[in-house]
């Protein structure tokens, strides 16, 4: 590759487009002469430059080759998942020796003592930090960012001026509390361990999304924000060092985003889906903490007046912002809608390619509004709506559907990419699981407080939007002893926080099965299926739930269901 095509990859000047090109050759002729950076064997991003990207959707395709934005999902638990219990078994004693653990997130503090042995050595492999401009970068990180071995990092570590030699820092922490749970080395003057610190690790640093795609979404300039294409370099990163070495890895996603289906569809849930029935390979996926964000609406239509009325409050802070209505087969959806000074805009019809550019007379606000009648992944109608300068009030849209339909879902972006002051006004928790935590194969986990055994209050709730079961599991994740930047520790709560710990488990499980010769097959729909076995349950709940999944984790029961007791 070129100076020139790489260099496109960074610049704001070229938007990202995911194209599946294994299967889609005609998708793939369009970008003739473009720039092409392949992720696999199935997906490549092309590099376009900013005025070839429509104002319109174009087919029913263009929604899928358009990265989706992800945000981070937040910013005594060991004994409660049965991890000391099960490490204190002579024969049973994984510490994660032999296995990687993989994070796509926002770095890592690497010179921490948490990620150091006891002669002060790395047990990073590797960090790619795609922040890091590097006109020579390798086709192994896909042309962009920097990458410092094993090797680089001691040689930092030795140094009085370590930034200096490897200058790559994790800035917001995220990324390091969430490799500290899963797997930090023991600080007994703090009391801490994570739950694998035999394991090592293989870090991604992500690079921001690019100022064109958050302004096609709204999403502020100074919003947390990572591209889909890049998480999905980030993956496969992973995945290519783990098989290099020969090694199981363990891989952890705590981002997650409001954007799409909701039901494990779409190029970064394909990638995950496709790796997670991998042998070797377990992934965790964050459920979300979207429960109480008032960020998601379904309503059927009403029979007796013809569509249903729903009602949407826009916070003075308000910026621009994205907003998206899926349509649940077998029905067709149309809206109208009224401002909140009185502004009325027709039903605007369902038809293939319907694009709007409503400019309200009264209000300075500009809505461009998309139909994708057969959404390409999902088949399903799919009506995007884009907000330019919002007046903030109620405004009102009326959904439309034909006599047979089966209901609807809206989606606002996730915390993060929008005011608190912006919400539903009939807001319905359930089906709030972020993308893309509706994966079916990975695994997917919410939140609870394992001192009092309640549900975390933000945690996203299933199922899928077609009512396939998620979350799988719940995992201590509220007010949570963890790691923080420069040496602190300190409370965090989230289903990240959650995700890490599962996923430190997950790589004990992997160390039983490759590494001690157990089950050499195993994947992570098998670690999903030991994990089921040792659940523990209220009596007076139901289960698989919407909230707990299948229940909590208890590996130490997940081992004594294999003996027969």
């Amino acid at each position: 590759m070129t100076e020139e095509e790489r260099r496109k990859i960074i610049s704001e000047d070229y938007a990202d487009a995911i194209v599946e090109y294994a299967i889609s050759p005609e998708e793939f002729s369009r970008y003739a002469g473009e720039t092409i950076n392949y992720v696999n064997d199935r997906y490549a991003v092309i590099y376009v430059p900013n005025p070839r990207i429509p104002e319109r959707l174009i087919g029913s395709i263009a929604y899928s080759v358009l990265p989706k934005l992800h945000s981070l999902l937040d910013l005594s638990s060991l004994e409660e998942m049965g991890v000391t219990r099960l490490q204190g078994v002579p024969y049973l004693s994984m510490k994660g020796e032999g296995v990687l653990l993989g994070f796509v997130d926002t770095g890592i503090d690497y010179q921490s003592p948490l990620f150091r042995y006891e002669d002060g050595t790395t047990r990073i492999v590797s960090i790619w930090d795609q922040t890091i401009e590097n006109m020579q970068a390798s086709p192994d990180i896909f042309y962009y960012g920097t990458e410092y071995t094993r090797e680089q990092i001691n040689l930092a570590l030795e140094s009085e001026t370590p930034l200096d030699i490897v200058p790559s820092t994790d800035d917001l922490g995220h990324g390091t509390t969430l490799a500290g749970l899963a797997g930090g080395t023991p600080d007994e003057p703090a009391e801490f361990s994570g739950v694998v610190p035999l394991s090592e690790y293989v870090i991604v640093k992500l690079k921001h999304a690019k100022m064109e795609l958050r302004d096609y979404f709204g999403v502020s300039e100074d919003a947390i924000c990572y591209s889909e294409s890049d998480i999905m370099f980030g993956l496969a990163y992973l995945v290519n060092t783990a098989r290099k070495m020969n090694r199981p890895i363990a891989i952890c996603i705590g981002l997650g985003t409001n954007q799409g289906s909701h039901e494990g569809l779409g190029p970064l849930n394909d990638l995950i889906s496709s790796y997670s029935r991998q042998i070797g390979i377990s992934i965790v996926v964050a459920a979300g903490n979207e429960g109480s964000a008032r960020s998601h609406f379904f309503g059927e239509i009403d029979s007796a007046i013809g569509y249903t009325q729903v009602e949407l409050n826009v916070g003075e802070d308000q910026g621009n912002f994205s907003m998206e209505l899926w349509g649940n087969t077998p029905g067709t959806y149309s809206i109208d809608i009224i401002s909140p000074y009185g502004e009325y805009i027709p039903r605007i019809p369902a038809k293939l390619g319907e694009f709007r550019n409503i400019r309200f007379i009264f209000e300075f606000t500009t809505i461009y509004i998309d139909y994708v009648v057969v959404e390409a992944w999902s088949g399903d109608e799919l009506i995007l709506f884009r907000f330019r300068d919002p007046t903030p009030g109620i405004w009102k849209f009326r959904v439309y559907g034909t006599k047979i339909n089966s209901g609807f879902h809206i989606w606002l972006p996730v915390r993060g990419f929008i005011s608190e002051k912006t919400f539903f006004l009939s807001p319905d928790p359930n089906t709030t699981i972020t993308e893309p935590g509706n994966s079916f194969y990975a695994i997917t986990v919410t939140a609870y407080n394992p001192k009092n055994q309640s549900l975390y209050i933000d945690a996203s709730r299933g199922y899928t939007r077609y009512n396939i079961i998620n979350p799988d599991f719940a995992a201590p994740g509220v007010e949570v002893f963890s790691p923080l930047l420069n040496g602190r520790y300190g409370l965090t709560s989230g289903t990240s926080t959650a995700a890490a710990l599962l996923t430190g488990v997950t790589a004990m499980l992997l160390e039983w099965g490759i590494i001690n010769g157990h089950n050499r097959a195993i994947d992570t729909y098998q670690i999903k299926k030991y994990l089921i076995r040792g659940v523990e349950r209220k009596p007076t709940i139901n289960y698989p739930n919407r909230e707990w999944g299948y229940g909590t984790v208890n590996i130490y029961e997940s081992f004594r269901s294999l003996s027969g007791e």
